[in-house]
């Protein structure tokens, strides 16, 4: 089952008609992967004339963050679709097995959801960050594990093959992480967590090669990854500032894979270990510019936050869409459950809560886009939407009683996303340091806004205008 069935395929068509022009004068445009023999723009368009697009003609109005482009709608419902029917049917057995279907894996890149920002030269979808969030979104609601791969694979791989990569470089492996190669970050050590430079892997430079030695714990993806963005030390006597990026190709001599952790959720998620003994790479495997990884690294990892926050978000989802069905059709004393005011309270704040995450999710994605300060943004979306997606499954799992302790349905769903939740407690980082981010920001802006604060601006006001520059 690697396709959608006929009749979301026909939907897709339907709602892919919003993207569609004719060919006659599609000189700037590419068949999109999406949907095969359907013309789609080539990249998107730039984020202030999104804006533009969505405000409906009002003269001056400003969009919601959460409004979206036709083109991001049409690929938010095209993932929803392919979620519920593809992805769906498989998720307990992926978790029971704790690996990943490899037919969802061939689906989503023959779907277009492996390459959603790359151009459309590449292989690639050609939209923008906002819509890979849309993607990490919806199949978080179905499946946090996939979710991981997706979101990995676009907002941290794909991303610095474009940003970073050589002409020959992306001609190489960009390509491929279109068509058909996972791809894993390799950052973290045992001795480098959420101080992810303290790194003690090595990268030594012998004539026209690079000798790699050291390893790499909590991988994600890197079982089911053909190449792997490595993180190395090339001179340590400079620091942070030797550290360096090097793609390896699965195949390499002196790289060596070890066991899958045995963790308590997101089983079908792979999570491995990494070795390097004398692992020799080109020159050309260089990413980015000698010494350059450590800048690198924090750009990527700012704006991975955004793509965690969207699969909390979607995690939110995911388990309130499972309850509170089960919520109106149970009842109790002839009532059903959902309308005991008590209980409306509690789905009407967690609906509230959800909402907020989302917001702040989409409008971190929309700084980043627009080329504004972003970091403290994205700290904050990831921080609350966690927030959220602990609260909101843990409140689901109250309102299933009984059944939200079961391995049956809706029981399951609810019970696994809650386990799922408390991974992104310290995936990528632990959750406080998010905090310290924001303290970090707000005395930083503070002090650069005094001066602006004297000339009449709020307090909040010169936060947020200089709190990432001295990041």
């Amino acid at each position: 089952m690697n396709r959608l069935s006929a009749a979301a395929a026909r939907a897709w068509r339907t709602a892919g008609r919003r993207l569609a022009v004719q060919t006659s004068a599609s000189a700037n445009l590419v068949a999109s992967p999406l949907r095969p023999g359907v013309a789609a723009p080539r990249a998107a368009a730039p984020a202030v004339m999104q804006c533009r697009a969505l405000s409906n003609g009002l003269e001056g109005a400003r969009p919601a963050v959460t409004m979206f482009s036709d083109d991001e709608e049409a690929l938010r419902e095209h993932v929803e679709r392919f979620s519920q029917e593809v992805l769906g049917p498989k998720v307990a057995k992926m978790d029971a097995q704790e690996s990943l279907d490899q037919d969802v894996i061939d689906a989503l890149f023959e779907q277009g959801i492996m390459g959603i920002e790359a151009p459309g030269d590449y292989g690639g979808v050609g939209l923008n960050f906002t819509a890979a969030c849309l993607a990490v979104e919806e199949i978080a609601r179905v499946d946090p594990a996939v979710a991981v791969l997706v979101d990995i694979h676009n907002t941290l791989l794909i991303t610095a093959m474009m940003r970073y990569g050589t002409q020959e470089q992306k001609e190489k492996y960009l390509r491929r992480l279109c068509k058909d190669t996972c791809a894993s970050f390799c950052l973290s050590e045992p001795s480098s967590g959420s101080d992810a430079f303290a790194m003690k892997t090595r990268a030594t430079q012998q004539g026209g090669e690079w000798v790699i030695t050291g390893s790499k714990c909590w991988i994600s993806n890197a079982k089911e990854a053909g190449l792997f963005v490595v993180f190395a030390n090339a001179d340590p006597d400079k620091g942070h500032r030797g550290i360096t990026a090097f793609v390896v190709e699965r195949e390499n001599p002196g790289l060596t894979i070890g066991k899958k952790e045995d963790k308590l959720g997101i089983r079908a998620s792979s999570t491995c270990e990494l070795t390097f003994e004398d692992c020799r790479v080109s020159d050309s495997a260089v990413l980015g510019a000698v010494g350059g990884g450590y800048k690198m690294a924090i750009e990527l990892l700012n704006e991975g936050r955004i793509g965690i926050g969207a699969q909390m978000v979607g995690l939110a989802r995911g388990a309130f869409d499972s309850a509170l069905p089960h919520l109106h059709q149970r009842k109790q004393f002839g009532t059903a459950v959902a309308d005991f005011q008590g209980m409306q309270f509690q789905y009407a704040r967690a609906a509230a809560d959800i909402e907020a995450a989302r917001v702040l999710v989409y409008n971190a994605a929309r700084l980043k886009e627009c080329g504004r300060p972003f970091v403290a943004q994205a700290a904050m979306a990831k921080l609350r939407a966690t927030e959220v997606a602990q609260s909101v499954a843990s409140q689901c799992i109250d309102w299933l009683g009984g059944v939200g302790f079961t391995r049956g349905l809706p029981g399951i769903v609810v019970t696994t996303l809650l386990i799922f939740k408390r991974l992104y407690y310290c995936y990528m980082a632990l959750l406080l340091l998010y905090s310290i981010i924001m303290v970090i920001t707000i005395i930083n802006g503070f002090t650069r806004g005094l001066a602006g604060m004297q000339e009449g601006y709020s307090c909040s006001d010169c936060i947020s205008g200089g709190i990432i520059k001295t990041l």
